[in-house]
């Protein structure tokens, strides 16, 4: 009997739910949705995330929201298997008790969002499976957390969480999360961490550049940032089953790993803080291929393949094992963000990132398959 065809498996995919965007047109502050009419005349909703959001906000239509639509664009890319997440800013703009009661509401659309959803052709499994949403926003209550974080747990088709940087409004390195990352941690869900706010947008100057600097620089900074305090905090000593997925192929910590190891070493007040080497904890992370290029997305196997040898105690001296590395790393488009241009044409997200994985050197065709979509079947247990 032949074997089944290799999944492909998108795991960094966004819908706005019905539900959230009701939300959003109802609003009159940054996050909303609003109707206007173009330079051409043409009636159209803009979606804004961000506050001085460059070229009025965002075009959106049925593709954020409609699910025939991610169906279709997964069937024209040949995407057998799409891990939706509600994208950003999520319930970061909500008061606390509405922020739990949406959470909750939201979590069981997903589900059924993804439950109803068809199955692989020959295969018992869904197309669809989600990331739920935590309400992290100030003054929640960790019981509430945690009642989220069980449901999220007790819904079939969601196979772990979506994340911002700011937790409960301190940053994910805040001790009041750890009642909470323990919760996650044996409930066996995957922490998907997304970047929303960027960086001091005085960096970006005054010509205008569109998205491009808030993008491609500010949003893989915030990453890199909120992974290296939650490595500082010692969350992954204290947690270490905790399973965490960073956006953007985990922005630059990997190029700045060794750097924040010699910074760690050389400072009196961390430099005793944890157990191995910062580098090792890389190794524990993983990370999404949308990174558009195959020497980023090697360099970066590399940096996670050499983990094992910065554990405390470790004698190991081997050059970095590219194809190890390859093991945490996992395909990802960011639809419906990044459109191209002509309404004929793919997605370059999709290509893009496809020939990335296909031309990494040093990567067997069995690692490729992995990062394709057999690493997430075997991380989201599909």
């Amino acid at each position: 009997m032949p074997l089944p065809a290799k999944l492909l498996v998108d795991i960094h995919t966004h819908v706005y739910l019905p539900r959230y965007t009701a939300l959003l047109r109802s609003r009159s502050s940054v996050p909303l949705i609003r109707s206007i009419v173009n330079s051409e005349g043409v009636a159209e909703d803009r979606l804004l995330i961000l506050d001085h959001e460059p070229s009025g906000g965002r075009p959106v239509g049925p593709q954020y929201w409609d699910r025939e639509e991610k169906l279709n664009f997964m069937d024209k890319h040949g995407i057998d298997i799409s891990v939706v997440s509600t994208a950003n800013p999520w319930l970061d703009f909500l008061p606390a008790s509405q922020a739990h009661t949406l959470a909750s509401e939201l979590n069981n659309d997903l589900e059924e969002y993804c439950s109803t959803a068809p199955s692989v052709a020959s295969r018992q499994i869904k197309r669809l499976y989600g990331f739920g949403l935590l309400p992290l926003v100030p003054e929640i209550t960790t019981s509430a957390l945690l009642d989220i974080v069980k449901q999220i747990g007790e819904l079939p088709h969601l196979r772990g969480l979506i994340m911002g940087t700011r937790g409960i409004g301190r940053g994910l390195d805040d001790e009041a999360l750890e009642p909470v990352w323990a919760a996650i941690e044996k409930a066996g869900l995957v922490v998907f961490l997304h970047p929303h706010y960027g960086v001091d947008g005085s960096a970006w100057g005054d010509k205008d550049n569109g998205h491009v600097l808030p993008l491609a620089l500010g949003f893989p900074f915030e990453t890199t940032t909120a992974a290296t305090r939650l490595i500082l905090s010692g969350v992954f000593d204290k947690f270490p089953s905790l399973r965490l997925l960073l956006a953007h192929s985990g922005g630059a910590l990997p190029a700045l790993s060794s750097r924040l190891a010699s910074c760690i070493d050389h400072d009196p007040v961390v430099a005793s803080r944890l157990k191995h080497d910062a580098r090792y904890y890389l190794g524990k992370l993983y990370l999404d291929a949308v990174a558009y290029g195959p020497e980023e997305l090697g360099f970066v196997s590399d940096v996670i393949s050499r983990a094992d040898k910065f554990e405390t105690g470790s004698s190991a001296k081997a050059a970095p094992n590219r194809s190890a590395g390859s093991k945490r790393m996992l395909f990802g488009t960011d639809h419906p963000f990044f459109p191209p241009l002509s309404a004929s044409e793919k997605w370059k997200s999709v290509t893009e990132n496809l020939e990335a994985i296909n031309d990494v050197q040093g990567w067997s065709e069995e690692d490729r398959s992995g990062v394709r979509g057999e690493n997430a079947v075997a991380l989201f247990n599909l």
